[in-house]
């Protein structure tokens, strides 16, 4: 055997033959080695370390929807994914289902065949009659399909260089000690080999299953799921994945009103669910999984039971559970203090609609008491800053643009508080604000009204700020809120977060507002659809991309890249023109509203303007990354731009030289992100469109970029920057977190009575939205 795979390098190129070579005859010793086994992972995310791997294939998995062949096309795929894995270091070992399936395929044809043979001998007639298939007995069929079925997998896993082995089993066989041992042996030395051994019951041999026949502490090979549990605690496996036609567990039968998927499923919670029927095909079901699973729980294996049939998913739902994402069900033995997020969530739906019910003045002073807790336990807060502040210095990871962000002063407390009570103010006239109103008919008369979002997630980096900001925003539009927070400030968080629920109280609605503190990943979270109805990330243009990615049927509300610019026109004041410049670029650098590429109008090219322009930037040690056009024009350049479309978030930004206004408008269409962009010139008629013929957010005439801002507008703060083109766009305050919602109020009235035949006629007769409607109807 070992040969065979050394002379499989052979036919691999010649680049990849030493790799694939060690791969295949490399010790034990060389690979990476896993945690010590005795006590499973109690995390998802620790299920990244898992080492030696056991993945049980269901016969729902397996085999078609008729139960008469394989599913080739899912089977293809979960072979990749086990051969990757292969090639990362790690052990896999495959416990299938489907040699009677395909077993069954090949006598039903032979059978079919050898019929039409015989009755056309015995009829002389080309024309057949119906012929029926006698019901295969299952050992036959297991008997025939054995064979073929490793024969795919070995076709299978060659082409990825990767070798198998096949291995029949019985419960006889871990019964006995010698037998268990050789067992354990022949495993072993496969996977010392890098080989992936393909595991089966022997079932053209092996009995029916007894009923309670487990022995003491010792869990009976009655089917795959068993069997596979079996295996993986005697073979001392990391992690067992048991893939079926189910997306994991859930609290009562799949399919009925009520049923949830249960993410985390402990030890003692099997009162709390009700099993449905079994599985389409074999001759397991949900009871026996969660049974082996908790068994090779106890022995120290994890495990995770997901669908491996969703057509969606099964090409990547094995390394989806092996970097910890959020698949299926999750056994663990360590139950964690706090809520699961799913809690969370539907505790602060619950509470938000309250939070909602509340008169504008109870919100508002809910917000004014957050205010004043941040300047009156400000010593508090800053303690816990500092913690976050010294930890982050030590790491040295942070760069120093997020080192400003996660600091805090109580100069920047005072300035939140002042924030604060400008959205106290607006939330006086926020939810339930009457937009629109109609006389459809007599008597039936229609509203529009704002009302909350819902459930909002935000999920911010290292600015602690944003807390109490984003809380107090969803407090005036009566929305509940999920916080996710950069571990940077975790402690600086957790302070505020307190705080604030503690301004929640007041009126009863403490947990409308939600921390999420557990090892939660982003990409779970953004999987939430059914529970959270907007996500808005506050961070880096990575962050949010990687959310706009990762949200499954979510909005995401927020802007991907911050790149603005400022455009110096020929007819520009030279005072301005340096003062707006330096604040642009040099007040906050790592701001998304900061410039990041200035715009130089060619006249203004060797005129004394420039050169105060660019001894201003040297000054502020501003690195400049010239444009092509900018470069062509100087015998020594700075360093050229590398692409006109960079984000620097830093005390850098690019110059490039236009040849107009329009010109300057058609660079910024094509190069920038809709986010803020300044003109600064004295001629209205260019500025006016300039204003007009840019599609951007914000576009400023010689004003900061810096002013792109929830507050500075008046907003008292925002919860970050849109540049999408609907709900919302630029700074987003508390308007842009409402919706609306239409409010009829008849009397008796039906479509029908404004038929042809109908007695009612349409009036359509538009309200003042501040004329009252209650007690205001024509008695008559």
């Amino acid at each position: 055997m070992l040969l065979q795979r050394l002379t499989l390098c052979s036919r691999i190129p010649l680049d990849s033959q030493r790799r694939v070579c060690w791969l295949l005859t490399r010790p034990l010793s060389q690979v990476r080695q896993g945690r010590a086994h005795g006590s499973s992972f109690a995390h998802r995310g620790e299920l990244r370390q898992a080492k030696r791997i056991v993945v049980k294939l269901g016969s729902a998995v397996v085999t078609r929807g008729d139960e008469c062949g394989l599913a080739l096309g899912r089977l293809a795929s979960i072979v990749e994914q086990v051969a990757m894995l292969q090639n990362q270091g790690r052990e896999m070992m495959i416990v299938t289902s489907g040699a009677v399936a395909f077993g069954k395929q090949r006598l039903r044809h032979e059978i079919l065949l050898s019929q039409s043979v015989r009755q056309a001998l015995h009829s002389g007639q080309n024309q057949l009659k119906d012929m029926s298939v006698p019901v295969l007995e299952a050992r036959a069929c297991a008997a025939a399909g054995q064979s073929g079925l490793m024969a795919l997998y070995e076709a299978m896993f060659t082409q990825y260089s990767t070798c198998t082995a096949q291995v029949l089993v019985t419960n006889l066989d871990f019964h006995d000690d010698q037998k268990r041992q050789n067992l354990n042996s022949t495993l072993q030395e496969l996977l010392r080999m890098n080989i992936v051994p393909i595991i089966n019951t022997n079932d053209a041999v092996v009995p029916p299953p007894e009923p309670n026949s487990d022995l003491q502490g010792v869990i009976s090979i009655k089917d795959n799921d068993s069997l596979a549990a079996r295996l993986a605690v005697e073979m001392k496996a990391d992690l067992l994945i048991a893939l079926s036609d189910v997306e994991g567990l859930y609290n009562s039968p799949p399919g009925t009103d009520d049923a949830k998927l249960i993410d985390i499923f402990y030890p003692g919670d099997q009162q709390s669910i009700t099993y449905g029927t079994k599985s389409r095909v074999g001759i397991g079901g949900m009871e026996a999984k969660v049974k082996a699973a908790l068994w090779a729980l106890q022995g120290g294996t994890s495990v995770v039971i997901a669908n491996g049939t969703h057509p969606k998913v099964t090409g990547h739902v094995i390394t989806d559970i092996v970097e910890g994402k959020k698949v299926g069900t999750f056994f663990s033995e360590i139950k964690p203090a706090g809520p699961t997020v799913e809690q969370q969530t539907e505790v602060a739906r619950s509470t938000g609609r309250t939070l909602a019910s509340l008169h504008p003045d109870q919100r508002s002073e809910i917000i004014c008491h957050l205010a004043d807790l941040l300047t009156e336990r400000k010593e508090e807060i800053l303690t816990a800053n500092k913690m976050d502040m010294d930890l982050a210095v030590n790491a040295g990871q942070l760069p120093p643009a997020m080192l400003k962000r996660l600091s805090l002063s109580p100069a920047k407390l005072n300035s939140l508080a002042i924030g604060l009570r400008q959205i106290a103010v607006a939330a006086q006239d926020s939810v339930g604000r009457v937009l629109r109103r109609t006389r459809v008919a007599h008597n039936l008369e229609l509203e529009q009204i704002t009302v909350p979002i819902g459930v909002l997630l935000v999920i911010f980096e290292a600015r602690p700020d944003c807390l109490p900001q984003v809380s107090a925003l969803a407090i005036a539009s009566g929305n509940a809120l999920l916080l996710k927070g950069g571990k940077e400030a975790a402690n600086t968080n957790r302070v505020l977060h307190q705080l604030t629920q503690e301004a929640l109280s007041m009126h009863g609605v403490r947990e409308a507002v939600q921390l999420v503190s557990t090892r939660e990943e982003v990409e779970d979270l953004c999987r939430l659809d059914k529970m959270i109805d907007l996500i808005i990330p506050r961070g880096s243009s990575q962050l949010v991309r990687n959310i706009q990615l990762a949200a499954k049927g979510i909005p995401v509300l927020g802007h991907s890249e911050g790149i603005c610019h400022v455009y110096v026109d020929a007819d520009a004041s030279v005072d301005k023109v340096i003062k707006i410049v330096r604040d642009s670029k040099c007040d906050y650098p790592a701001a998304c509203n900061a410039m990041e590429t200035l715009l130089i109008h060619r006249d203004i090219l060797r005129t004394p303007l420039f050169d105060q322009i660019i001894d201003m930037l040297r000054t502020e040690r501003v690195k400049i990354h010239a444009g092509p056009r900018f470069a062509s024009y100087l015998t020594f350049s700075p360093s050229e731009a590398s692409s006109l479309r960079t984000e620097y978030g830093d005390l850098e930004c690019c110059m490039e030289v236009v040849d107009s206004m329009e010109e300057a408008v058609d660079h910024i269409h094509k190069y920038g992100s809709s986010h803020t962009d300044v003109i600064i010139t004295e001629n209205e008629d260019k500025a006016e469109q300039f204003l007009q013929q840019l599609d951007s957010a914000c576009v400023f005439w010689n004003a900061s970029s810096r002013f792109a801002d929830g507050y500075r507008f008046g907003l008292g703060a925002e919860v970050g920057i849109s540049t999408a083109r609907i709900h919302a766009r630029g700074p987003v305050g508390l308007e842009g977190l409402l919706t609306t919602k239409w409010v009829l109020r008849g009397d008796g009235h039906t479509a029908a009575d404004f038929s042809e035949q109908g007695t009612m006629k349409y009036l359509h007769e538009n309200l003042a939205v501040g004329q009252p409607l209650a007690g205001q109807r024509d008695s008559n």
